[in-house]
């Protein structure tokens, strides 16, 4: 059963077992399948570093023309939408006959089937059309089914060329098709619901690509306002219920301007054959007209239609009725929307590759408080100079290291480090922070969420092969504390997984501790800058078997 406050300081003291009781092998396992709040909302404990109202609209825009009341709640399970209860205590274990993933890039093509925890299956598909999914001996095996598609997607959308870098595909089954962007050199956020039966998202990081747990539902998706060049939809169910309106506000919010919305599934093309969703061309003309009515509302143009994929672009001027919220964890969706002006809203971005290294617009603009451009270009500096040095004691170029996430991002200059090795980086930017800085991470070309790191992250275990921590553990002295953390991240990284604490001397030694007794495989060093520096690294590599039990 989970264990009591007194308890959970004990096992900050004794050595944590991998094996778990009946009870709580149950939590632990209900806890590490948690669905990713759809979107975020301010939660009381955050009342007080967030108790101001949020900002009001630009002054370039003019009066809010609210759209008809919010449906009502959505069909969408209210548990879907909630992080429960903090998890207990215990460590999560890895499933019988686990296997380390192959190397990058031959991972995206099979995973192992013991590494993924699925019901028995027949050797036949798993997903749907698009992600076809194949049982082979010991393997779970991918095979390319999206490259016709997304071919055809690149006479619609400028896929080439550098325009479009971050892309959000919701409903993204194993992610076949952010896997097939990275040849176009699209970083896709793939997101989908948890599914006990497919385990989609697992999946996906387990072929090594980007991907949250989470869905539409009537609360903001963790990414800020601005985030994503392109949106796509083959399987977000936006059509046909009462929350089209909502769904599509939150879908205009976290499109850049300028951006594009891919809609393939029904009512597009309606006359099609759509077997697969057993549904009829019944009822469909009525679901397109009060599709393309709301797209009207929201000032989207059609770009093109072809066959059953249809794109809209939203205009270059359009901007949301409230701005970057200084929380943007547990935010309702706003039934709003704020009239276009006259600027191109929170300014162009560069194309890729320049976009990761030109200053910001929201730093450039001075929309970021407190954050000069002179800060910015040195912090991107500093972390090149360290990231270098992290090489001394980790391979970063062979391909075994493929996910990873830094737990206090900044800037995203880790993850513009890290993007000459072939790794991709989820940056996170803590919730409790007053510098909202992951729109700034998004102007980069790069992709991250908000976290409050004293709850659990949207994934399951084992999806990370490193996790870098600048700062965490100061950051949460206070709250939730190391044993905590240092347990979240041990269900976060994979047997045989690599992390990085950065942190001053005092607060490493107790990490150090914390991870001793779960049998991480660990050492303190000095930083790039010597002894003198006042910051430490713990260094670790998980690279020998998990233990068995505890000693």
């Amino acid at each position: 059963m989970p264990l009591s406050a007194t308890d959970a300081a004990a096992a900050a003291v004794k050595p944590l077992p991998r094996a778990l009781s009946l009870a709580g092998a149950a939590v632990a396992a209900a806890t590490t399948s948690l669905i990713l709040i759809s979107v975020v909302v301010s939660r009381a404990h955050h009342s007080a570093s967030s108790s101001s109202s949020s900002p009001p609209p630009s002054s370039s825009a003019s009066t809010v023309a609210p759209l008809p009341a919010p449906p009502t709640p959505s069909p969408v399970p209210e548990h879907l939408h909630h992080h429960p209860p903090p998890p207990p205590p215990c460590r999560v274990p890895p499933p019988p006959g686990y296997r380390q993933p192959m190397a990058w890039p031959a991972r995206r093509d099979r995973a192992w089937y013991a590494n993924v925890e699925l019901p028995p299956l027949a050797p036949a598909k798993l997903a749907g059309p698009p992600d076809p999914v194949r049982a082979r001996g010991d393997w779970l095996v991918f095979p390319k089914g999206v490259g016709t598609y997304v071919e055809q997607l690149a006479g619609m959308v400028p896929l080439r060329g550098g325009e479009v870098r971050t892309a959000l595909d919701v409903g993204c089954g194993v992610a076949s098709f952010g896997d097939y962007l990275l040849n176009y050199g699209i970083l896709t956020m793939s997101i989908d619901r948890r599914n006990r039966h497919k385990a989609q998202v697992q999946l996906a990081l387990e072929r090594g690509l980007p991907a949250m747990i989470g869905a539409l539902g009537v609360r903001r998706l963790p990414y800020p306002t601005r985030s994503f060049d392109m949106v796509h939809c083959a399987g977000c169910l936006v059509p046909g219920n009462s929350h089209d309106e909502l769904y599509m506000l939150e879908i205009d919010r976290l499109l850049r301007p300028g951006g594009y919305w891919v809609l393939a599934m029904p009512p597009i093309s309606w006359k099609t054959q759509y077997d697969d969703l057993n549904r009829t061309a019944k009822g469909m003309p009525g679901e397109q007209l009060a599709l393309e009515e709301i797209v009207k509302k929201l000032c989207w143009s059609k770009v093109s239609e072809n066959g059953t994929i249809a794109v809209w672009r939203k205009p270059i001027n359009h901007i949301q009725c409230e701005q970057d919220a200084k929380l943007l964890r547990y935010v309702n969706t706003s039934m709003c929307l704020t009239r276009l002006p006259r600027d191109i809203a929170g300014g162009a971005v560069e194309k890729w590759p320049e976009r990761l290294t030109a200053i910001p617009p929201r730093i450039a603009s001075g929309e970021t408080k407190g954050m000069p451009i002179q800060t910015y270009k040195l912090d991107s500096l500093d972390w090149k100079k360290r990231v270098d040095f992290y090489r001394t004691y980790l391979n970063l170029s062979d391909g075994s290291y493929r996910n990873v996430m830094d737990m206090n991002a900044g800037f995203g200059g880790f993850a513009a480090a890290m993007s000459e090795y072939p790794v991709w980086v989820m940056n996170v930017v803590p919730a409790n922070l007053t510098d909202n800085t992951l729109g700034i991470i998004y102007e980069r070309g790069l992709i991250g969420t908000y976290m409050d790191w004293c709850e659990s992250f949207s994934t399951y275990p084992r999806t990370y092969d490193v996790l870098h921590a600048n700062g965490v553990f100061s950051l949460y002295m206070d709250t939730c504390g190391i044993p905590y953390i240092m347990l979240e991240m041990d269900r976060i990284l994979r047997p045989g997984g690599a992390a990085i604490i950065r942190d001053a001397p005092d607060v490493v030694h107790k990490v150090k501790d914390a991870a001793d007794r779960l049998h991480w495989h660990s050492e303190i060093v000095d930083t790039e800058n010597g002894g003198l520096d006042p910051e430490k690294l713990l260094i670790v590599d998980n690279s020998l078997p998990f233990p068995d039990h505890p000693a």
